[in-house]
């Protein structure tokens, strides 16, 4: 294949390969659920409803794999499919256990691995403690079933020894990272709200599985250089904190309809985040009482979640954050205009500029 040249050719590449990417993970996932039939059908219908959580995203680490491996010169799009696979394998698993720690059974508006298991023992002679014990197992070995199918997906694949080996490890930072961020994240109701260091956790939880490794694995195997490698590491970083940021806005002002999630989960779990540390200091005392109330209130209403809207805008919190957002994505522009050669740069400048305006 002939090295791509334009912003508009290498989105082509992209959309092609990521039919490729999907389809190999239908076909791991097909294959996996008819390998052991000693195991059962319970094992075939994890391994199903696991496939099941592919379809509704928006295929961004794949993605950002595909496009910096054919943007920085690689020519072979068909050789960088099973890594592509992995990253968005990864990124299942990611969710999958997030959802666990959430208490959410529904991703993307439909159930997730936990609410379809809840689903399957409708009607059945369980205790509620049992059922809730089957929906935890699924979710939990569910997870770990697509993490393990990362790995595979990499080591399985024809790619030369050390190309392998090169983003096995990437894959190995991205699950440590994120399980250091998500540490942070969970352990986070033992910090006050105004103390959390919610910028930290974005960097370790979101930046680098999402937006660093999948860069690094395209660009690896393009043949990058180090340069080149610590400017995407650069770029992915501070896209990946924006990103993050917007998330957590759209955790608490998001239409659920749009989102698929829940704008009440946040606030009843008490997740610290740098919108929540910000309104802590900018609040009155009497706005900090609203948010004291709601914070980690599991039976918290619409209401309640109204007036802490009202408190993260009336106090500025809301503002400042998304300027912070904004300031990130400006940095990740600039590196991508002035440090990454074409067409990548342009990829990636539409990339920022669409994520900086997403409201999903």
């Amino acid at each position: 294949m002939e090295r791509v040249s334009t912003v508009e050719s290498l989105h082509e590449v992209v959309r092609t390969r990521l039919d490729c990417v999907h389809e190999a993970l239908a076909e791991h996932v097909s294959h996996e659920a008819g390998r052991l039939g000693s195991a059962g059908t319970d094992y075939r219908n994890l391994w199903l409803s696991l496939g099941d959580q592919f379809p509704g995203g928006k295929s961004l680490r794949p993605a950002l794999t595909l496009a910096s491996y054919a943007g920085l010169g690689g020519d072979d799009p068909d050789a960088v499919v099973p890594v592509a696979a992995a990253m968005e394998m990864l990124h299942t698993a990611m969710l999958v256990h997030d959802d666990i720690l959430d208490h959410d059974e529904v991703r993307r508006g439909r159930p997730n691995l936990a609410g379809t298991r809840r689903a399957a023992l409708d009607g059945s002679p369980l205790t509620p403690a049992q059922v809730d014990n089957h929906v935890l197992s699924a979710a939990l070995l569910g997870g770990d079933l697509a993490i393990a199918s990362a790995y595979d997906l990499v080591s399985s694949s024809n790619l030369p020894a050390h190309h392998r080996l090169a983003c096995l490890d990437l894959v190995t930072r991205a699950i440590r990272t994120t399980i250091a961020g998500e540490l942070l994240d969970t352990y986070g109701d033992l910090t006050d709200p105004a103390d959390a260091d919610a910028l930290i956790v974005a960097e370790l939880k979101t930046a680098t599985y999402t937006f660093v490794v999948p860069l690094l694995a395209g660009a690896q195997l393009a043949g990058a250089d180090p340069t080149m490698i610590g400017h995407l590491e650069r770029i992915g970083t501070s896209l990946g904190v924006s990103f993050q940021l917007v998330d957590d806005d759209l955790g608490i002002f998001g239409d659920p309809e749009v989102t698929g999630k829940s704008v009440l989960s946040d606030l009843r779990t008490g997740k610290r985040t740098e919108l929540m540390r910000l309104a802590f200091h900018r609040a009155t005392d009497e706005q900090r009482e609203v948010l004291r109330a709601a914070l980690g209130n599991p039976d918290l209403d619409e209401d309640g979640a109204a007036r802490v809207r009202e408190v993260l805008v009336a106090s500025g919190a809301r503002g400042q954050t998304l300027g912070i957002a904004r300031r990130h994505a400006r940095l990740a522009r600039r590196l991508a205009f002035e440090r990454i050669p074409a067409p990548l740069s342009g990829y990636l400048l539409e990339l920022i500029d669409r994520l900086e305006e997403r409201v999903s």
